[in-house]
């Protein structure tokens, strides 16, 4: 894919193909955050955790959807935690056409749509009633310059487009899938391949 189609991906979605070997993209799904000449930043939406949002970011729980635990963002940076939030409304005018007047409450700043990125050190209150959905990520997945187009020559991502529920998803262990099967090309049939490909 040359770099003049890509241009920016900002705020879609990477879904790993079956090829992809590394075991830390593993059918991840990850949404792009930015995406410039600079490399990439993006967050896995489907690796949750364990540890409960309440368990490090008590104040922010009561906002964060279900499952209401902290979501592996990716390898690098672990000890570091991104907030990733809709603002319903935020996204669209009401012709369909993306907003332009407003960036949204103070605290949020859109990254694609209504999605964008929460300033976890704001007082939540701030954003409370403002929030559609809430995601906390500890770490995110990196890309240096270039790096990122090189993997896609390669075959290793689809990229689709992104919608505001997959930041939200309520059951992550399907959004592979889930998103693969709302495509309308052949990536549809790619969500029926099996979890081993040794089945096939």
């Amino acid at each position: 894919m040359p770099m003049s189609e890509v241009s920016s991906l900002t705020g879609r979605l990477l879904v790993a193909t079956p090829a992809l070997a590394d075991p830390n993209f593993d059918r991840a799904v990850v949404l792009l955050l930015d995406h410039d000449e600079e490399g990439s930043l993006g967050v896995i939406l489907n690796r949750p955790t364990p540890v409960g949002v309440a368990d490090i970011l008590e104040s922010w729980a009561a906002l964060a959807g279900e499952p209401g635990v902290v979501f592996q963002g990716g390898p690098v940076s672990l000890d570091s935690a991104l907030g990733v939030a809709v603002v319903p409304g935020e996204g669209n005018d009401k012709a369909g056409a993306p907003a332009v007047a407003g960036d949204g409450p103070l605290g949020w700043r859109r990254v694609h749509g209504a999605i964008g990125l929460v300033d976890l050190e704001a007082p939540p209150e701030l954003l409370a009633a403002a929030l559609g959905s809430l995601r906390i990520f500890a770490g995110y997945a990196g890309w240096g310059p270039g790096q990122l187009e090189d993997e896609l020559v390669e075959g290793a991502w689809y990229v689709v487009e992104s919608e505001p529920g997959d930041v939200s998803s309520p059951d992550p262990s399907q959004l592979w899938r889930a998103v693969l099967r709302r495509q309308r090309n052949e990536l549809a049939m790619v969500a029926t391949y099996p979890d081993d490909p040794s089945l096939n």
